[in-house]
């Protein structure tokens, strides 16, 4: 089932969580609505689902109006970040409770239940566990016995709010990995809201980026990581180092330093630049060419990347990713003065709003 999202504005008093806000979601997409705590990206999610409803604008579901819907006309599934599993029940009822509320016409008879309950606690990989209760579960095996209840209905639509948001940084990673492969598998429209960039990347087929209430940028995870649209998006996925000068000549000016950004900049007398860890060449102080002068504060060595903080000339700070190898082998360490020199900058006029 498709999604659009049309001209939605959401205000709670004097807060206005969400300001003219458009989406289109096609049907099988698994999409993740990313941001700062704040942002409006929850309230977007209950908004599409039913359980609040906007000030103004519409939510389609396949082309029909469903703003004035009830949630249980919308055939969405829902999971939220705590579970909110039944504790008096065990997994195979938990699973089952949403078919066994239907309205008698429209419930399955107790062989079909089971039949179907099975089937999904199989596809989550936790059919022995169907005995049990929630307290006996892991934060891991939770998270996937409250997304088989939500799909135990046949959802057109599922929603999940930060779905791991309450696990560990070790099962997260298993489980948006498993996420992504279950959804290769059913295909069921998914919208997952999280402020974890790299789950947003790892996971999604596209990420809406959204800040303040509104949507900075629409896109496939690589578009958005390696082409910004705009300053709020260059600086809140992933780590930036910061330049302030002024364009011209195809060069960034930063102090006395010049740094090539490309004929297709305009002259301004105030910009910003946006340069990546990684997009550094990191050189001793005496080496041809131009590049930035700073000097090495901390190395920190783990696995096969090394991270460098360094200190430039008027004290702001840079960090650097380089292979240990490469630092190795230039002979590089904590006190020594060096020249940084970016490979790709990108340049946004000042003025333009950077990451809450």
């Amino acid at each position: 089932m498709s999604i659009a999202v049309r001209n939605i504005r959401k205000s709670f008093g004097a807060f206005h969580a969400l300001d003219d806000v458009s989406i289109d979601i096609p049907s099988g997409e698994l999409v993740a609505l990313l941001g700062p705590s704040g942002c409006g990206k929850t309230t977007l999610l209950r908004i599409i689902a039913g359980l609040e409803y906007a000030d103004q604008g519409q939510i389609l579901l396949e082309g029909d109006d469903a703003s004035d819907r009830h949630v249980r006309e919308r055939e969405v599934g829902f999971v939220f970040q705590h579970y909110a599993l039944f504790r008096h029940m065990t997994v195979f009822d938990n699973v089952a409770f949403g078919l066994r509320v239907k309205p008698r016409r429209f419930r399955p008879n107790e062989a079909e239940i089971r039949k179907r309950v099975t089937r999904l606690l199989d596809l989550v990989q936790l059919g022995w566990l169907a005995d049990r209760f929630p307290s006996q579960l892991s934060g891991g095996q939770r998270q996937r016995i409250a997304l088989a209840r939500a799909l135990a209905v046949e959802p057109k639509v599922l929603l999940l709010d930060e779905p791991f948001g309450a696990l560990d940084a070790k099962v997260r990673k298993e489980l948006r990995r498993w996420l992504r492969q279950l959804h290769d598998e059913i295909h069921v429209t998914s919208v997952f809201v999280t402020h974890d960039q790299e789950e947003a990347l790892e996971v999604s087929d596209r990420v809406v980026l959204m800040n303040k209430g509104k949507v900075e940028q629409i896109g496939a995870p690589d578009e958005v990581y390696d082409h910004p649209a705009t300053p709020f998006v260059a600086s809140f996925l992933g780590s930036v180092n910061l330049f302030h000068g002024r364009v011209e000549d195809g060069h960034l000016h930063v102090g006395d330093h010049a740094l090539v950004v490309g004929s297709e900049h305009d002259a301004t007398d105030s910009a910003i630049g946006f340069v990546r860890p990684h997009e550094f060449d990191l050189l001793p102080a005496n080496a041809p060419g131009k590049g930035l002068p700073a000097k090495i504060l901390r190395v920190i060595a783990i696995g096969p990347m090394a991270q460098v903080e360094l200190t430039r000339e008027n004290g702001e700070l840079l960090e650097v990713s380089v292979l240990r190898d490469t630092l190795a082998a230039l002979g590089l360490r904590e006190g020594d003065a060096v020249s940084v020199r970016p490979r790709h900058i990108r340049v946004f006029q000042s003025g333009e709003k950077l990451a809450a």
